[in-house]
This record gives structure tokens, sequence and C-alpha cells, in this order.
């Protein structure tokens, strides 16, 4: 008989939405959509440009982090950890930037897998999926903002 090991389950809480810090750009909080029904992550951007620096593929991008608010524009460059075809729930297929940026969320800072597109028609300017969370935090879908805004220190 196999023996069964029991996986210790997270002991952080985030609800189905949360204020997520990036530093790195200078971003102190953008309002994130948790869905554990999607795989990867999305930031919201528009204005992107590939480029190279030291022989290595980057990415210019700006950011407008805060929802229904054009004026505030943060404009950013990450280098490009990968590109990915993302199927969107309603089935369309459209291929992405994949960039690793460190982002905060509970307190705890780590890099993820974001993927730059345009979320203009969504209600987020970011999705933070599965891949994201897995291992880390549990997800309350009755909840919200449970972490609060996050403390950054740069």
């Amino acid at each position: 008989m196999a023996k069964r090991t029991q996986k210790t389950a997270p002991d952080k809480v985030v609800g189905w939405r949360e204020w997520i810090a990036i530093p790195e750009f200078g971003i102190d909080f953008v309002k994130a959509k948790v869905d554990t029904g999607a795989r990867s992550s999305a930031l919201h951007a528009f204005e992107i440009r590939r480029f190279e620096r030291d022989g290595q593929p980057w990415v210019r991008f700006k950011v407008h982090p805060v929802q229904r608010n054009t004026k505030e524009t943060v404009r950013c460059e990450a280098p490009i950890h990968d590109e990915r075809t993302v199927r969107s729930s309603v089935g369309h297929e459209q291929k992405r930037i994949v960039i690793r940026p460190e982002i905060e969320l509970l307190g705890e800072r780590y890099a993820i897998d974001l993927t730059l597109t345009n979320r203009d028609a969504m209600g987020f300017r970011m999705l933070l999926g599965r891949e994201a969370t897995r291992g880390r935090f549990l997800v309350d879908p009755g909840r919200s903002y449970l972490a609060g805004r996050p403390d950054v220190k740069k």
C-alpha cells in the first residue's frame, strides 16, 4: 500500500480581489483580481515595445495603475523572461510577452511570471492567476482586500 503524504495548506488567506505592489516599477498598489481559474497572471499594459539592452531582449511599456484613471501613467522597462500563447476565458488566443518582476502581497515579496496585455475592457488592472498563489496563499472567494494596501519599503 502506498504511503500518503499530506501537504500542509498555507496559513495566509487572500480575498478574490487584493491590492498588490510592484516595487521595481514604482507601483505602490494596483487592484488585482485573484483568479484561481486563470493559470497565468496578467498586467494591463499599453505602448508595449521591444528593445535590446546589452544584447538581451527587453520590453518598454506603460501602465495606468489606478482603475478609471488614465492621467496617472507609469513608464516601465523589464527584461523579457518568455513569450507565451495565452487563451482567454472566451477562447481567444494571444501571444504575450512575459516578464518576471517581484510583487508584494501580505508582506511577502516574490517574483512571478506576469504577462503584458491590454486589459482596458476588464474590471481590474491586474489578474493574479493560480501559478502566483499556489503554495503561498489560500483564496477566500467570499472576501476582499484582506491584505490591505501594501506598505512598500523601497
